[in-house]
């Protein structure tokens, strides 16, 4: 339980630093970079990221039967599982590497029309160093979902932690210096292997995590691989949704668009992480209880329950948003990265439904009965990436941003509510109940909030800026306060005896 709890708040912290660095050092790293250089350098991490699909779902997979095996199995067994999953990441890894320079010998043929020879030449040597990072990174990605599974999720948390901290102190001192994005994927690779040695080193050390090989029925790598391809399918759509944009303005448009584009799906990732940082934590405790067949009306309390509190969260970064997200990135990122603002707004209202139901996916996948959610998505992911490209060719970023959010409504709002009452018997419509109080203070809080602002007419600068998002955050406060009930009134008093202590 402690570790459930600081790893939440370990979650948020490290989600508030990322914000907090991003603040600080994104328009720094902006200004020295150019907009040029940085859209190049986010259209290759887009392209590359695709491998990252390559990982068929296993991390979740040994999350969940890792989990398992702690119930009502022996360590023996857990070796062996591990000896199979270390086996078939190390040949994950091997096709990572195949495919990776299969994508860097058809660069020429993706993007030719629209990078000229010198971004050409530096986006080949990214590729070159992001394949082989992520091909190493694999194998050694096990140690941390076995950490998952164990629920050490506060050293997972202080090593995010850590290197969110130290890459910017790393790469700000090359780019006063003169280099560009290739030494920022060079410095970032590095970290990323220290925090996954680390995890290695607890694993062994701590946890004496041990591999051995196994002898498993064929149903049961039935079972895992049936398991493991619908999570496969989510990566996949995950891909689809925020990556492809970037990917798509990298054919039709040039570098420019995918800078503005790569600074609206900054936002999107500060916005989701803040959801799912307590999400995030409950896959194991839900693996349990549906492995004790506990009744449907005691997961839709747990869902009501984090979804509320998840709510509470979202809808504040998203009502904030709102109301000074215009004036923020202006003085942020600057006038050339102001059409960010409407597309922003457009995937954060797509995101609501499927962030405060995080807990909904989490029963899912407990209950293996995700292939029928990551087939719609799937489905609704390519048709919106087929939308988005003439999409795009008519009204650039905007064009990609309507039709991921238009796939996100369909697939993660009207299907999979549907899907949550009718098959897995969840009290859908007690859920939504439960979120109308939220969603009359924050209708409250934007009425108040476009008034006071219209009222006032401050010019745009860091001084107004700083009072509005003081007023606004305080209003959220008092409105929200008459919103909660009984149980998330206690946490905030709990909240509150912390601090003061």
């Amino acid at each position: 339980m402690n570790q459930r709890k600081w790893g939440a708040l370990l979650s948020y912290v490290n989600n508030i630093a990322t914000i907090i660095v991003g603040l600080a050092y994104t328009p720094i790293m902006l200004r020295l970079l150019g907009q040029s250089e940085y859209g190049l350098y986010s259209l290759v991490g887009s392209i590359v990221g695709y491998l990252s699909v390559l990982d068929m779902g296993l991390g979740d997979t040994v999350v969940r039967y890792t989990a398992r095996n702690r119930v009502d199995e022996t360590k023996k067994k857990e070796a062996e599982l591990n000896g199979l999953f270390l086996f078939v990441y190390s040949i994950i890894g091997l096709v990572a590497l195949l495919v990776g320079f299969i994508l860097y010998a058809n660069i020429d043929n993706l993007f030719g029309r629209t990078l000229s020879i010198g971004e050409m030449h530096r986006a080949r040597i990214m590729m070159l160093l992001l394949i082989f990072n992520f091909a190493l990174s694999f194998p050694l990605s096990i140690f941390s979902s076995i950490m998952n599974a164990y629920e050490r999720f506060i050293f997972l948390r202080v090593t995010n932690i850590l290197r969110v901290v130290l890459n910017p102190l790393l790469v700000l001192p090359f780019l006063f210096w003169g280099y560009g994005s290739v030494m920022m994927v060079v410095v970032s690779t590095a970290l990323n292997f220290a925090c996954l040695l680390a995890n290695m080193f607890y694993c062994l050390k701590f946890l004496h995590v041990h591999f051995a090989r196994g002898h498993f029925d064929s149903w049961f790598l039935y079972e895992i691989a049936g398991y493991s391809f619908f999570i496969f399918l989510n990566a996949i759509m995950d891909k689809i949704y925020w990556a492809s944009g970037q990917f798509v303005l990298g054919i039709v448009s040039g570098t420019l668009q995918v800078a503005i584009y790569a600074i609206a799906m900054q936002f999107m990732m500060m916005f989701m992480n803040f959801s799912t940082a307590i999400s995030g934590v409950v896959l194991p405790k839900v693996t349990m209880l549906v492995a004790k067949h506990v009744s449907s009306a005691e997961l839709t309390d747990m869902m009501i329950r984090i979804g509320r509190l998840q709510y509470l969260v979202v809808g504040y970064i998203f009502i904030m948003f709102v109301l000074v997200g215009k004036q923020f990135i202006y003085l942020w990122a600057g006038a050339g990265y102001l059409s960010a603002y409407p597309m922003v707004v457009i995937l954060m209202a797509a995101l609501i439904i499927p962030l405060i139901q995080n807990v909904g996916i989490s029963i899912l996948k407990a209950m293996n009965k995700n292939r029928y959610r990551m087939t719609a998505y799937t489905i609704c992911a390519f048709i919106g990436l087929a939308i988005s490209f003439p999409l795009a060719h008519r009204y650039g970023g905007i064009g990609c941003a309507i039709g991921t959010a238009g796939s996100l409504f369909v697939s993660t709002g009207w299907i999979m509510n549907r899907y949550y009452a009718y098959k897995i018997h969840l009290g859908i419509a007690k859920f939504w109940k439960s979120m109308i109080s939220i969603s009359t203070g924050m209708i409250v809080l934007f009425i108040v909030g476009w008034g006071l602002e219209s009222f006032l007419g401050l010019a745009v600068s860091w001084k107004y800026l700083i009072i509005l998002s003081f007023i606004d955050t305080l209003l959220y406060v008092i409105i929200m306060y008459f919103c909660l009930n009984s149980y998330e009134r206690g946490l905030c008093l709990q909240l509150v005896q912390w601090f003061r202590r």
